[in-house]
């Protein structure tokens, strides 16, 4: 009986997202950004998708009659600017450096033809969206049912990155009571007073940056109304 060899086809490489997010290429560039750098300004040309490798990005939005919001806060990991993919022609927000960052600038043509061309990077992308989609989500039920001094609480959380240990985290950037209360729809003097009743209760500390402990987890997990 004769048996057939059987004929191994040559593999290419599977597509690495991560290597094509951080190398620098035909449509790509990684960019070095310094603190309180502008990204892009509500009202430009939206022509790229961008990418946080290092550090964070603020988003805000100005409205017609001059007041500003901060409408999130971005890190390493995260997309920005990929309305750009669904047809709107300029951004609807202003993108600034909260501290020194690299980001990746991938120009719209080049990112429509690699998540066509490369399942991997569109199971990537997707995953992203979905995330974002959840977290958007919870931040408007968050908005609706919770009082500001939960939202205060839960924002803290965030900041934190309480979910990727279960210790006492710092809060690795400088950000200003009146950013909080933008982020979270209240008063300056509202969060001054809720920070200072978390502090009091032992939920936070102060030293050189904000400490956000294990307690205000425990109290926003609890049905008590301590916070």
């Amino acid at each position: 009986m004769t048996r057939h060899a059987v004929l191994k086809m040559p593999t290419v490489a599977d597509f690495d997202a991560s290597c094509f997010l951080s190398t620098p290429g035909t449509g790509k560039a990684i960019v070095d950004r310094r603190k309180n750098q502008i990204i892009f300004g509500q009202g430009d040309n939206a022509d790229a998708v961008f990418f946080i490798l290092q550090g964070r990005v603020k988003l805000t939005v100005l409205s017609e009659h001059g007041k500003e919001a901060v409408v999130g806060l971005l890190e390493s990991g995260q997309f920005f600017g990929e309305c750009c993919l669904n047809g709107i022609p300029v951004r609807t927000s202003t993108a600034i450096t909260m501290e020194d960052s690299t980001i990746a600038t991938i120009n719209k043509a080049t990112m429509l033809a690699t998540l066509r061309d490369e399942p991997a990077m569109a199971e990537f992308f997707m995953a992203y969206l979905l995330a974002r989609n959840s977290r958007i989500e919870e931040d408007l039920v968050d908005q609706l049912f919770n009082s500001s001094e939960r939202r205060l609480a839960r924002l803290l959380l965030i900041l934190a990155r309480f979910g990727e240990r279960g210790c006492s985290r710092p809060i690795d950037i400088d950000i200003s009571q009146e950013t909080l209360a933008e982020m979270i729809g209240t008063t300056r003097s509202r969060v001054s007073y809720f920070m200072n009743k978390f502090r009091r209760l032992g939920f936070i500390s102060y030293d050189a940056k904000i400490q956000v402990h294990e307690s205000l987890l425990n109290a926003m997990s609890s049905d008590t109304n301590a916070v």
